[in-house]
């Protein structure tokens, strides 16, 4: 225990409870889980705890074999902590709707699919109101969520919801200000006042954090390949960080937009 305070000090929080602290679980999991338990004793927990035991023995000193032991898993969840930064980028590319030229014929055949499902959003309203004349509220309900998320975002042109949402963001911003967000970016952190650069830091970090968890969710399913209860455990974290990926996405757009807002505000002000 004193040891995880020491390192919490050192090591900043971000980092130590979002990739040092999940890594160190998943390494746990997949050792006992999928490397002793397995799908025939996947709820043994007296098989489990003697292993752990097991593992923690050193027999009153640190031997040279528990000094291996604990090396041994060091390393991975290390190279796991250190990895999770690169594949939450690779989520957070595709999310957004930047596919590598490589993926480009199935993004394509994503998108055409996106469009043939997308209804009009008059149509849903129409539809809505049929449906609630006719006693069915719960449909009326969610016909009018669709109507309002295709009236938000419009026709898709993305393979992703994050990717339209992220383009009609920029299309925003160039009607507002006639700024363009891809190269306007960095300036716009550079230049920002503390407010607006705290609230886009926070924002850009939710979303990472939303695609780590993504990570996570996606190792713990194949996982469940070895120890089938962490295949169901992922797949309600990836429901959830999905679902904390749509959020974070919406509150970065419109933290983008008012960003861009207020400084042109500013340089107006400023002008001669």
């Amino acid at each position: 225990m004193g040891l995880l305070i020491e390192l919490q000090k050192r090591i900043p929080d971000g980092w130590f409870l979002r990739r040092l602290l999940p890594a160190a679980l998943f390494v746990v999991v997949a050792v006992v889980g999928g490397g002793e338990l397995g799908h025939t004793h996947w709820n043994d927990a007296s098989l489990a705890r003697e292993r752990i035991a097991d593992a923690l023995r050193t027999g009153g000193g640190l031997s040279a074999d528990a000094v291996a032991s604990l090396v041994l898993l060091a390393v991975p969840v290390v190279g796991a902590a250190f990895a999770l930064p690169y594949i939450a980028a690779a989520i957070g590319a595709l999310a957004s709707g930047a596919w590598p030229w490589w993926l480009m014929p199935v993004g394509r055949r994503v998108t055409d699919w996106r469009v043939r499902r997308w209804v009009e959003p008059d149509t849903l309203a129409r539809q809505s109101v049929r449906a609630r004349a006719d006693g069915h509220a719960l449909r009326a309900d969610r016909l009018d969520a669709r109507a309002a998320r295709a009236r938000a975002v419009g026709r898709p042109e993305s393979p992703t919801w994050s990717g339209d949402r992220f383009r009609l963001t920029e299309a925003n911003v160039r009607q507002a200000t006639g700024s363009d967000v891809t190269t306007g970016w960095t300036a716009l952190l550079l230049g920002a006042q503390d407010p607006p650069r705290v609230a886009l830091a926070e924002a850009r970090d939710a979303y990472d954090a939303a695609c780590e968890a993504l990570a996570w969710s996606t190792a713990f399913t194949v996982l469940g390949a070895w120890w089938w209860p962490a295949a169901p455990t992922g797949v309600l974290l990836g429901l959830a960080s999905w679902r904390s990926l749509r959020h974070a996405v919406q509150a970065l757009c419109r933290t983008t937009e008012a960003a861009f807002t207020l400084r042109e505000s500013e340089q107006l002000r400023t002008q001669p």
